[in-house]
C-alpha cells in the first residue's frame, strides 16, 4: 500500500502547502470551527421544533440520533482500530491551521459528521443537497488545508458518514413501518412513515381496539427499555470509572458481613451479584444502577397508569431522566438506588394497602420493601415518620390500626433491623457514633444560615431549577384546591417530612445533597399530578415550562455523562477544579503512578505494599490494580492507613501490622489550586491561566511516621488524564514496618 500512502502525502501537501494563501488561511480554520456553529445549530434545532411540522421533527431526531450514534461509536471505534496517526505527527513542516486533536486520523469525524446530516437531510428535503453538499465538501476540504488530515481519511469519512446515516434512516422507517402498524395502530394511521410522515398509509390498520392510553404505555415501555440498553452500554464504554464510594463498597463484597462501618449490607451483597455475573469491571459493580432505575420507572409509569394516567406517568419517567441526580443514581451504584426504589415500592404498595380493599398481604409487602430499604440506607427508617404523617392527614386511614395489617409490616421492619444491630453490638455501636458525626448532633445548637443557601442551591441544581420550583409550588399550593383529595395527602406525607427534616438540619451542619433522596420520588409524583390537573386550565403556560425543564436537563444530563462536549461547543477545555467528572476519570492512571512507585521501592529487594490515606484512594487502588485485586480476599496488597479508632471499615479487618520488616509506598491526596472569583469571564474569553489560589502539599501523618524506621517523601506526581491534571498524589517511600506501631 506504499504507493497509495505516497499519493495521499502528495495530494495532502499540495493542498497543504502548495495552495496555501493568505485568504485561505483565514477562510479554513473558521469552516473547521468557529463560534457561531453551535448557536447556529441549535437556532435551526429550535426553528425546526417550532415551524417544521411533524417532518422537521422526525428529521431532527433522526438526525441528533445518526449523528450521536455515528460519531460516539462508529468513527471512534474505526479511528481506535486503525490508530493512524494524524498528519502533523508525521510529516516535516506541516501548515498546521487548527487544534492537535487528540484523537486518531482515520476516518474524519468532521466529514463523517457533515456527510451524514448532509444525507439525513437529503432523504427529507431533497433540495436540501444544493447548500449541505457544498458546505460539507469544503468543511471537509478545510480538515486537509488545516493539516489535520490526509485526503483519505476525508474520503472515507464522506462516505462512512453518508453511508451509516442512509441505513440508519432506512432502518428506522422499516422498524417504524412493521413495528408501528401493530403495536402503536392509530399513531401509524397518522404517519405511516418517518420519511414522509405526511403521506395516506397504504395498508389498513391491524389492530383497531387499541386504544391511545395503550399507545402511551407500549412508547413508555419502549422508552425505558431504549434508557436502559443505553446506560449499560455506557457504563460498558470505559468512558467514566468508578468512584471512591463504588470502589470502596466493592471491596466490601469481598468481604461480605451483617453490616458495615457506616452503611448497611444491602450495598455489599448487590456489587456481590453484579459481580459474580460479570466479574470484577466496572460493569459488574454498576450493572444494577440501571437495572433498578428501569425497574424503578416501570413501577412509576404502571401507577400512574392506574390512578391517574398513562401519559402523565410518561412525563414523570422524562422528567426523572432529565434530572441530574437521578440521571446520576441511574449509573452510579451506590447506596441510593436501592433506597429509592424500595423507597418507591413501599409507597406505592402503601397506597393500595390504604385503600377499602387493603389487605394484610398489601401491608406485608409494605413491610418487606421498607426492610429491604432500611437494608439499604439508614435513611429509610423515615419512612416511618411518614406514615405517622399519613395517618395524622388522612383520617379515613386510620381504620387500618384497628386491623392486624400495619403491625404486620412493623414486624417485618423490626426483622430486618437484626443484622445491624447484631454488628454493630459486635463493634460497640460504632454505626450510631458515625451517623450521629455525619449530621452534627453532637455538636451544640447554634442556629445559622451558612448552610441553608448552600443546601437549597446544591438541591436546586441537582433536581434541575425548573422542577426545583415546580415541587415548591406543588407542595404548597395542593393545600387550597386539593387539600382532601387522598393521593395528594398521601404523596406529600411521603416526602415532604424527609426534606423538611433536611431543611431544618440545615441550620446546623451542612447537607450532603443525596440525603434527600427518597423523598424525591413521591415530590416529583405530586407535582406532575398536581399540574396534570392544572392542565386544561393553565396549558399555554405550563407547556412552555414543561419543555424549557426537560430540554435544560437534558442538556444538564448530557454534559453529566461526557463534559468533554464543553471542548467542542466552547472551543476550550472546562477547567478540572469544576468539572464533575474528574472524581469518576484518571483512576487506572492514578494506580500506573502509584505502581511505578512501588515497584521501585520493590528494587530494595523486600516486599513492598501500598497505604492509602483515605478509604476513597484505597478502594480505587485496590480495584485499578490488577495484582490488587487478584489478591484482594487473601493478603491485600493495598492498606487505608491505620489509626487507633475507627475511621472506615477497613479499621475492622486485618491490617498491615503483620508485614512487620516489609516497605511500604503511603498515598495521600493534594487538593487541586482552587479558582479564585473571575475564573468563568475568563474561562469563557478563551484565558488558558485561569486565577487560582495556591495548593499546599499535606502534612504527613505523624503515625506513618511511628510506624517505620524511616520515611522519605519521594515528591508530588500528577495524574494526568485527556492532558489535563485531574490529580495530584504525594508519594512517601516507607522503609521497615515495625512491630506495634501503634500506641
Amino acid at each position: 500500500m506504499s504507493w497509495l500512502h505516497s499519493i495521499d502525502v502528495a495530494v495532502f501537501r499540495f493542498i497543504n502547502g502548495t495552495l496555501s494563501n493568505p485568504f485561505f488561511d483565514r477562510l479554513m480554520p473558521f469552516l473547521s470551527g468557529n463560534d457561531f456553529f453551535v448557536p447556529a445549530l441549535v437556532l435551526c434545532g429550535i426553528a425546526l421544533i417550532w415551524k417544521g411540522g411533524k417532518q422537521g421533527r422526525i428529521f431532527l431526531l433522526l438526525a441528533v440520533i445518526t449523528i450521536s450514534f455515528g460519531d460516539g461509536w462508529i468513527v471512534t471505534s474505526i479511528k481506535e482500530a486503525i490508530a493512524r496517526p494524524r498528519p502533523f505527527l508525521d510529516i516535516a513542516d506541516v501548515n498546521l491551521l487548527a487544534g492537535r486533536g487528540r484523537s486518531y486520523s482515520m476516518p474524519s469525524s468532521h466529514t463523517a459528521n457533515w456527510f451524514a446530516a448532509t444525507m439525513v437531510a437529503f432523504m427529507f428535503y431533497r433540495r436540501s443537497w444544493r447548500f449541505m453538499l457544498p458546505g460539507a465538501v469544503l468543511v471537509s476540504f478545510s480538515r486537509i488545508y488545516n493539516g489535520v488530515h490526509y485526503p483519505t481519511d476525508i474520503l472515507v469519512g464522506a462516505v462512512l458518514g453518508a453511508g451509516y446515516a442512509a441505513a440508519f434512516v432506512v432502518l428506522a422507517d422499516a422498524t417504524w413501518q412493521f413495528a408501528g402498524r401493530r403495536w402503536f395502530p392509530l399513531w401509524w394511521q397518522k404517519t405511516p412513515s418517518l420519511v414522509n410522515p405526511n403521506t395516506a398509509p397504504a395498508l389498513p390498520v391491524f389492530d383497531t381496539r387499541s386504544t391511545v392510553d395503550q399507545h402511551w404505555l407500549r412508547l413508555g415501555y419502549i422508552f425505558i427499555f431504549a434508557l436502559l440498553a443505553f446506560r449499560l452500554f455506557y457504563i460498558n464504554s470505559g468512558k467514566i470509572e468508578l468512584s471512591e464510594d463504588e470502589a470502596y463498597q466493592w471491596v466490601w463484597s469481598k468481604h461480605l458481613a451483617l453490616s458495615y462501618f457506616s452503611k448497611p449490607p444491602l450495598i455489599a451483597y448487590t456489587q456481590f451479584l453484579g459481580t459474580f455475573i460479570w466479574g470484577d469491571t466496572e460493569l459488574g459493580v454498576r450493572f444494577f444502577s440501571p437495572v433498578i432505575a428501569a425497574i424503578l420507572s416501570l413501577l412509576l409509569l404502571r401507577f400512574f397508569a392506574r390512578e391517574i394516567d398513562v401519559r402523565a406517568g410518561l412525563v414523570l419517567v422524562a422528567i426523572l431522566t432529565t434530572t441530574p441526580l437521578t440521571s446520576v443514581g441511574s449509573i452510579l451504584m451506590t447506596i441510593d438506588p436501592l433506597s429509592v426504589l424500595f423507597w418507591t415500592a413501599a409507597m406505592i404498595a402503601g397506597w393500595r394497602a390504604i385503600q377499602d380493599e387493603g389487605t394484610a398481604r398489601d401491608w406485608l409487602w409494605v413491610g418487606l420493601w421498607m426492610g429491604l430499604g432500611f437494608l439499604s440506607k439508614y435513611t429509610n427508617l423515615f419512612q416511618l415518620l411518614c406514615w405517622v404523617v399519613v395517618f395524622a392527614l388522612y383520617p379515613a386511614s386510620r381504620k387500618h390500626l384497628r386491623k392486624p395489617g400495619p403491625y404486620l409490616a412493623l414486624f417485618i421492619v423490626a426483622l430486618s433491623l437484626i443484622p445491624v444491630l447484631i454488628w454493630n453490638a459486635q463493634h460497640d455501636w460504632i454505626t450510631l457514633e458515625h451517623v450521629a458525626n455525619n449530621g452534627g448532633l453532637q455538636k451544640a445548637w447554634k442556629p445559622t444560615l451558612k448552610y441553608t443557601g448552600e443546601f437549597l442551591g446544591a438541591e436546586a441544581g441537582l433536581l434541575n431549577p425548573v422542577y426545583f420550583v415546580a415541587i415548591l409550588w406543588a407542595a404548597i399550593a395542593f393545600w387550597k384546591a386539593h387539600r382532601n383529595n387522598p393521593l395528594y395527602l398521601f404523596l406529600f406525607s411521603m416526602g415532604a417530612p424527609v426534606f423538611l427534616f433536611y431543611f431544618a438540619l440545615s441550620f446546623r451542619s451542612r447537607i450532603h445533597p443525596n440525603w434527600i433522596a427518597p423523598s424525591i420520588v413521591p415530590l416529583f409524583c405530586l407535582m406532575v399530578i398536581y399540574f396534570y390537573h392544572s392542565w386544561p386550565m393553565r396549558r399555554h403556560v405550563l407547556k412552555p415550562i414543561l419543555i424549557f425543564g426537560i430540554s435544560f436537563g437534558l442538556i444538564a444530563v448530557a454534559l453529566l455523562h461526557d463534559t468533554d462536549v464543553t471542548s467542542k461547543i466552547f472551543k476550550r477545555t472546562l477547567p478540572v477544579q469544576v468539572d464533575p467528572l474528574r472524581r469518576v476519570r484518571g483512576w487506572s492512571a492514578t494506580a500506573n503512578v502509584v505502581e511505578r512507585a512501588r515497584q521501585k521501592l520493590a528494587a530494595d529487594g523486600k516486599p513492598t505494599f501500598i497505604i492509602g490515606d483515605h478509604y476513597g484512594i484505597t478502594g480505587e487502588l485496590s480495584f485499578y490494580l490488577p495484582e490488587a485485586k487478584k489478591l484482594i480476599r487473601d493478603t491485600p496488597l493495598v492498606y487505608c492507613r491505620s489509626s487507633p479508632h475507627p475511621r472506615n471499615q477497613f479499621y475492622f479487618w486485618p491490617g498491615y501490622e503483620s508485614r512487620v520488616g516489609q516497605n511500604a509506598i503511603y498515598v495521600q491526596q493534594i487538593d487541586l489550586p482552587k479558582l479564585d472569583r473571575g475564573w468563568f469571564r475568563k474561562w469563557l474569553r478563551g484565558g488558558k491561566k485561569l486565577p487560582t489560589a495556591p495548593s499546599e502539599s499535606e502534612t504527613l501523618h505523624r503515625e506513618i511516621k511511628k510506624q517505620f524506621a524511616s520515611v522519605t517523601e519521594v515528591g508530588v506526581a500528577d495524574v494526568i488524564h485527556g492532558k489535563r491534571v485531574v490529580r495530584r498524589l504525594q508519594i512517601f517511600e516507607c522503609r521497615d514496618l515495625l512491630e506495634q506501631p501503634l500506641e
